[in-house]
């Protein structure tokens, strides 16, 4: 049974619809979670009287949804409910014209030459990441009807999982090939669906505009010097793969200042909500290509084929935690493989972790996990810690910590929600060793992503942007803000602050007339 406070929530989503829309099941009378769909299905329709739902005799279990008595090119073989609960709400939303989410023109012009492809996404309803690609798969489906969308859930179709050999979801296949596993946005299952079954021609849109500001970025520090440019009157562009950023990848936050607690994805969906407010373009999920300047003006080129103009460049396109590039770790990014201990060391009370790295933040990390977790193990690569020894003094008085040297990671092991286990190579003796675990931490440096900027902006070692307290870089009109620049602590918080601090640069030195 639904909560009455949800499914009060449901009615006012749901009291805009200008469709009508039936849940479709066909179910064989004898299926085991056959009440289970019926109940959830008949309850959400409840809320509405633009929605109903009809049962069938099936072979198994499944629903389609209907709008105006044509059925949507996506299917469910699930009990949605858990975390793909969203995405049935959405899909109805979606289908009926409403909901952030949905693409602007160019993108949605891209999913609509789409050539016709089938599409079976495997999923979990524990799992935090299948619903992005679920709801980012039923929209192309909504967009462009060649594209057929069948999601299944594993563990109600398991002999189907096993036939295929599924270890990690969310799973896609496109026509019966393997396309993705794990996270991912709209805008990287798109390019991956243009790249394997190709595209009709379509209508070129030649975007060429000019803005005050250009915001290259759109995790905290990008949307902070956003909102920040637009309050001073600038008229804003953001360009960015995924409003977020890295921030949608962390499961908890407990030191955002104000707020004792909260997520990745409610703080993104806050941030987004705030930046509504302002009458900022988005252009999202795009990649930046390419970046000039000629005469002071900064131009800005995206994967989509736009060229953006204006004088002044805020660069906050964030760092990227170097991964490990090992079997099961992107599949298990927020279930268990996690980078930050300050934002997700909390959630591992108690229980076993790893830590990789045995360089200061690898140090500090297990440090930190050691009065959280019941024991932590730290890999190190070489033949030693290459950490500042104060920190290798402290690491070895705690009792509940041990270090492993000449450990060569080969894989992050897991049970398909979640992480097992570590194998590692003991690059002495060759021997293989499995290390049971619920966590593997992953601290073997940060990348600042720089790179589409180098030819214009100093950088340092690491290709952190160099810049001055004031967020200005060497070039007049361009700034960096948060990670992806030289300021030190790579925190939400301070990525917000710099944000700001950029955009009020920006506009002094407007005023002041030194853009360029």
């Amino acid at each position: 049974m639904l909560e009455q406070s949800l499914k009060d929530q449901i009615i006012s989503l749901f009291q805009g619809l200008k469709s009508n829309f039936t849940f479709q099941v066909a179910v064989n009378p004898s299926h085991p979670n056959r009440e289970e769909l019926i109940n959830l299905l008949q309850e959400v329709a409840s809320c509405s009287s633009k929605v109903n739902c009809s049962v069938e005799e099936g072979d198994s279990l499944s629903f389609k949804i209907l709008k105006n008595d044509e059925p949507l090119a996506f299917e469910f073989k699930a009990v949605p409910n858990g975390h793909e609960f969203t995405s049935l709400l959405l899909a109805v939303l979606n289908a009926d014209g409403i909901g952030k989410n949905l693409p602007d023109e160019t993108v949605a012009g891209k999913i609509k030459a789409l050539k016709g492809v089938e599409v079976k996404s495997y999923i979990s309803l524990t799992c935090t990441n299948c619903p992005d690609v679920v709801q980012a798969i039923n929209v192309m489906s909504i967009l462009n009807p060649n594209v057929q969308h069948l999601i299944v859930d594993g563990s109600i179709n398991q002999e189907e999982v096993e036939n295929l050999n599924i270890q990690a979801v969310p799973a896609v296949y496109a026509n019966g090939k393997l396309l993705h596993v794990g996270r991912s946005s709209l805008g990287e299952l798109l390019a991956k669906l243009e790249e394997m079954v190709g595209s009709e021609p379509e209508a070129v849109h030649t975007v060429n505009k000019e803005y005050d500001v250009i915001v290259a970025g759109g995790g905290p520090a990008g949307i902070s010097s956003a909102i920040y440019s637009a309050r001073k009157g600038f008229s804003v562009a953001i360009i960015a793969e995924k409003v977020g950023g890295q921030l949608t990848e962390t499961l908890g936050i407990e030191n955002m200042i104000s707020v004792s607690q909260t997520t990745g994805s409610h703080l993104t969906a806050n941030l987004k909500h705030h930046l509504g407010d302002y009458q900022v373009d988005i252009y999202e999920n795009r990649k930046i290509e390419q970046v000039d300047m000629h005469e002071g003006v900064k131009e800005v080129q995206t994967s989509l084929g736009e060229t953006l103009k204006a004088p002044a460049l805020i660069i906050a396109t964030g760092a990227s935690w170097r991964r490990l590039n090992v079997p099961g770790e992107n599949n298990y990014i927020g279930s268990g493989v996690a980078f930050c201990t300050h934002c997700d060391g909390p959630f591992y009370k108690g229980k076993r972790v790893v830590v990789v790295g045995g360089g200061n933040s690898g140090l500090e990390a297990a440090i930190d996990l050691s009065a959280i977790a019941g024991d932590v193990t730290v890999l190190e690569f070489m033949n030693e810690l290459k950490g500042d020894q104060i920190l290798q003094n402290k690491l070895r008085t705690l009792p509940n910590v041990k270090i492993i040297t000449s450990a060569e990671t080969l894989s992050v092991e897991g049970d398909g929600t979640k992480v097992t286990g570590l194998v590692y190579r003991d690059r002495v003796s060759g021997k293989t060793e499995l290390l049971k675990t619920d966590g593997v931490f992953v601290q073997i440096g940060l990348t600042a992503n720089s790179q589409m900027f180098r030819n214009l902006v100093s950088v340092n070692l690491t290709g952190e942007i160099l810049i001055d307290a004031h967020c200005r870089t060497g070039k007049a009109g361009i700034y960096a803000a948060g990670d992806v620049s030289t300021v030190p602590y790579k925190q939400i918080v301070i990525a917000m602050g710099e944000g700001a601090k950029a955009a009020l640069s920006a506009f002094e030195d407007r005023i002041k007339g030194a853009l360029n």
